[in-house]
């Protein structure tokens, strides 16, 4: 018969109990990378205090992109870097360099992410350890104590690096390709420009609202890690995934063992089998376990069949939308019209970076052919200097670049009707004009800079059901519609009711991306690239 100690404890007490024990066991497990550092004699991993963290932001011997992974000496801190970096979690990772002092800020819903995802691993696994230990009907053998508390161990160090690996940011202007390096940068080829870090978009790069800067390969912003889910941290989220999963499955081999020996044995008296409690914690275990199972395999297969295929559901978002605005255009004659009038022939254009099942796989698990590696938690992070530029199938012309042109993505200028009297200044000398050329190049780059005035295109089928979509005047303002809403065509869902805010990129500076570069960017281009040669 099992044994009834704990339940006839008083309940202040047994809460108790269950809390210190809770704290201890997933203190051990969060502290793993640390204990396993110390074995191998290497250096302890910690995170520095806020205080800490913005002086050494600014050294130029400390990498802002290593944060919060800055060694130290000794594990005196160890403690208080941990609870730093559970803090931080909860922010941005720009946070962690420049913006670190907003740990004391309004308090948000998605900060008990960390620590609730935290809960339910170690609820999971470990009063289900307390339960088995004393279910004395069906006992766990010494094989099974190891099994769980190995893939315990596994979740938790892959869980960590998911939340805490920084998940990258633009290089500096000294570390990026030179301008005749730049494939599908070129002068006069079609520009990505972020709104708001005011640089070139690399290939697959997206700007994360939450995170403040543009991320490379960028999947979606995660709630439940409070990180992006990008180059650098897609392959030890998919390893969280998959010890998550499987780790999840055995217990429910195990449960559902000791549910249906109650099952079978529910005809026999009451004081042969399980407490009361004992069937509650029961119950409970199987429900979680359950319904958290189902929902990390269904998400696992996604993910599986994302990386075999090598696009991110961005990516997937807008190979979707390339398709809405193909059968758009195939009704309309082939071409779509953009802000002021223009005409944009819309063709069907083959997904760039789909290079086979297994370079796909390889690429997205941090470019290493050594499957064994994909499951090992302790792998390296991918290389900083990768994640820019990535290999293509060829299938289209090397000119085109992806995404396909999308004449919705073009912003309309926020811009008056020019004055109808316009005349060509004259200068008294070279130098005065070149002056004045001098300061129009800094008015536009102060223009384009202030995305406030950006207006919005209404969406396509407003325009198509009124009728003025192929009849408009190039100053006409498309926003100037009575009952039209703020939100436009950057609103468009795929079929699943997505839209790009929904994987956490600045919906204003993701979709209106396609813009003329400044002069001023242009110039400074040009001499760079006169530089380079």
């Amino acid at each position: 018969m099992a044994s009834n100690t704990l339940f006839r404890l008083p309940i202040p007490a047994t809460a108790t109990a269950f809390s210190v024990g809770f704290l201890g066991l997933g203190a051990f497990h969060i502290l793993a990378p640390v204990q396993i550092c110390g074995f191998f004699g290497l250096p302890y991993p910690s995170l520095k205090t806020p205080m800490h963290v913005t002086a050494m932001g600014k050294d130029e011997h400390a990498d802002p992109a290593a944060l919060p992974f800055i060694y130290a000496n000794g594990g005196r801190e160890l403690m208080l870097s941990i609870a730093f970096a559970i803090m931080g979690a909860q922010h941005n990772r720009e946070g962690m360099t420049e913006n670190a002092e907003m740990l004391g800020g309004d308090f948000s819903i998605t900060q008990l992410a960390i620590p609730a995802v935290s809960a339910l691993i170690a609820f999971l696994a470990y009063t289900s350890q307390y339960f088995f230990l004393h279910f004395e009907s069906v006992p766990l053998t010494r094989d099974e104590i190891w099994k769980i508390n190995i893939f315990a161990l596994c979740i938790w160090i892959c869980y960590y690096r998911t939340c805490f690996v920084d998940p990258g940011r633009l290089p500096k202007a000294e570390e990026r390709p030179k301008p005749k390096e730049q494939e599908g940068d070129t002068l006069g080829g079609r520009q990505r420009w972020c709104l708001r870090c005011e640089a070139y978009k690399p290939p697959r790069a997206h700007h994360c609202k939450t995170c403040g800067r543009c991320i490379p390969k960028m999947d979606h912003h995660c709630p439940w890690t409070s990180n992006c889910v990008s180059h650098f941290t897609l392959p030890h989220f998919m390893r969280f995934l998959f010890y998550a999963t499987v780790g999840m499955f055995y217990l429910e081999t195990l449960l559902w063992q000791r549910a249906s020996f109650v099952w079978k044995n529910s005809h026999l008296p009451s004081y042969l089998g399980p407490t009361l409690g004992q069937l509650i914690h029961l119950f409970i275990l199987l429900v979680v376990n359950t319904l958290a199972a189902f929902a990390l395999f269904v998400l696992l297969l996604r993910s599986l069949w994302a990386i075999a295929s090598n696009t991110t559901t961005i990516e997937t978002w807008e190979i979707e939308r390339h398709a809405t605005l193909v059968r758009r255009a195939r009704v309309l004659g082939g071409y779509l019209e953009g802000p002021g009038g223009i005409r944009v022939r819309i063709k069907k254009q083959e997904y760039p970076y789909d290079i086979g099942i297994w370079a796909n796989i390889k690429q997205s698990m941090g470019g290493s052919a050594n499957f064994m590696s994909w499951f090992w938690p302790l792998a390296a992070t991918p290389d900083r200097r990768s994640g820019w530029e990535f290999e293509t199938n060829d299938f289209e012309d090397p000119g085109v670049s992806w995404p396909p042109p999308d004449p919705d993505r073009i912003p309309m200028p926020a811009s008056a009707r020019p004055p109808s009297n316009v005349s060509m200044p004259t200068y008294a000398t070279i130098q005065d004009e070149i002056d004045a050329f001098n300061h129009r190049k800094r008015e536009d780059m102060k223009r384009f800079q202030q995305s406030s005035g950006l207006q919005r295109r209404k969406p396509f089928h407003d325009r198509y059901k009124k009728g003025d979509y192929a009849q408009r005047d190039s100053d006409e303002s498309e926003t100037d519609s009575e009952g039209y809403s703020d939100e436009g065509e950057e609103s468009w869902r795929n079929a699943e009711g997505e839209r790009l805010r929904d994987f956490g990129v600045d919906e204003e500076a993701e979709f209106y991306d396609e813009e003329d570069i400044p002069l001023g960017v242009l110039i400074e281009r040009r001499k760079q690239q006169q530089s380079a040669n």
